[in-house]
């Protein structure tokens, strides 16, 4: 079954609209919705009823702030909704702070080096989800051990014991851009593990076109704030 994903950051309790990774001029959701009257994250999620929420907080992303300024609104999330969560990880010490906020962990490459990744999936097996964060055409990652190419990535992950990939190419968040049909295709063809596509998706079409070409899941925001992807498809 496709997962169609609700995306929203958090920054100072409050969600905010990702456009671009341009973090500074990311704006409250409800200053730019059609669907939300508030940009309290528990609010939205009780209104909207997604059954599933991603959420990167971006106070711990990057290193701004009281670091759990967000924990109590992402677990009253947590209680409403399936939630996965990116709290900015980057070492194995890390995940004790954050376990039990939600349902799965992100590890994003932006943070999160190889063996760090490697050594959090083998202690909580089925827990994690790994996130190839792209930017600006290339994998966005300060490890030197990160493979350049996605396709090795992928490869490395396929002999990790995670939950789901998610190919983030932070570039297109929040553009409504569409995203490389071909290019997807051939990373769900190696990947061992369900892989999820965050940024660029536009609308129904899209969603069935990345379901035809065996990409299992889409986070998505955008195209459900402007109305172009009906609220009962993350239902």
């Amino acid at each position: 079954m496709f997962q169609t994903v609700f995306v929203f950051d958090v920054y100072n309790r409050n969600a905010v609209h990702a456009q671009g990774g341009d973090r500074q001029k990311y704006r409250p959701v409800h200053e730019i919705s059609n669907i939300c009257t508030t940009s309290d994250p528990v609010g939205i999620v009780r209104e909207l009823r997604p059954a599933e929420v991603y959420i990167a907080d971006l106070n711990r992303l990057q290193g701004q702030g009281e670091p759990n300024i967000n924990f109590d609104v992402i677990r009253g999330v947590s209680e409403l909704s399936r939630t996965m969560l990116d709290p900015g990880i980057s070492s194995f010490e890390d995940v004790a702070g954050v376990l039990g906020l939600a349902e799965h962990l992100v590890l994003g490459t932006e943070t999160a080096s190889l063996d760090s990744i490697t050594k959090i999936a083998a202690a909580y097996p089925s827990q994690i989800n790994v996130s190839i964060d792209k930017k600006n055409g290339n994998i966005l990652s300060s490890d030197p051990l990160m493979p350049k190419d996605p396709f090795e990535v992928v490869k490395v992950l396929n002999g990790l014991e995670i939950n789901d990939i998610i190919f983030l190419d932070i570039d297109m968040v929040g553009t409504s851009s569409g995203f490389d049909a071909q290019f997807l295709s051939l990373i769900a063809d190696i990947s061992d593990h369900n892989v999820l596509l965050g940024g660029g998706v536009r609308d129904v079409e899209d969603i069935r076109q990345l379901e035809a070409i065996g990409i299992k899941g889409a986070l998505v925001a955008t195209g459900l704030h402007n109305g172009s992807i009906p609220m009962k498809m993350v239902r």
